[in-house]
């Protein structure tokens, strides 16, 4: 079993050891929005990492947008996703195991974007601040 490494980031590690310490029963909200425990391995690290992320749901599936509030560039989670696909996503007291791939379709990402962006408005926001596309994943059941 490979190590966990807490963020660097305190309101990040606060949010993962309260949701986690809890079962998915507390810190399951930010501002008022739903918020999933995405896990994944670190590619230069191996490893394991924990990140906060808005919950949008699609069906079964969620989508990933890795905005980080629209910086000029893409968080490290989002090379650890290109690097390892496999995650596993916590929502509430649900823990998922799933796969990623980055939405490459213009159609199922400006699909997916509608959906993140109803769930989660400041999204468009960060979009309209940088010139970098904000990435979108899927993530899908594994198996």
């Amino acid at each position: 079993m490979a190590e966990y490494i807490p963020s660097p980031t305190e309101w990040v590690r606060n949010q993962v050891e309260l949701y986690e310490s809890s079962g998915g029963t507390e810190g399951t909200s930010l501002n008022g929005l739903a918020v999933i425990i995405v896990t994944n391995k670190g590619r230069k690290t191996g490893a394991i990492r924990k990140t906060p992320l808005m919950r949008v749901a699609d069906g079964d599936n969620y989508v990933l947008v890795a905005s980080r509030g629209g910086a000029p560039t893409h968080p490290v989670w989002y090379y650890n996703l290109q690097a390892d696909p496999n995650v596993e996503i916590r929502d509430g007291v649900d823990v998922h195991s799933m796969k990623v791939r980055e939405v490459e379709d213009s159609a199922e990402r400006q699909r997916l974007w509608d959906i993140a962006v109803e769930a989660f408005p400041p999204y468009q926001e960060y979009q309209d601040k940088t010139d970098r596309s904000i990435p979108v994943f899927i993530a899908e059941p594994a198996g």
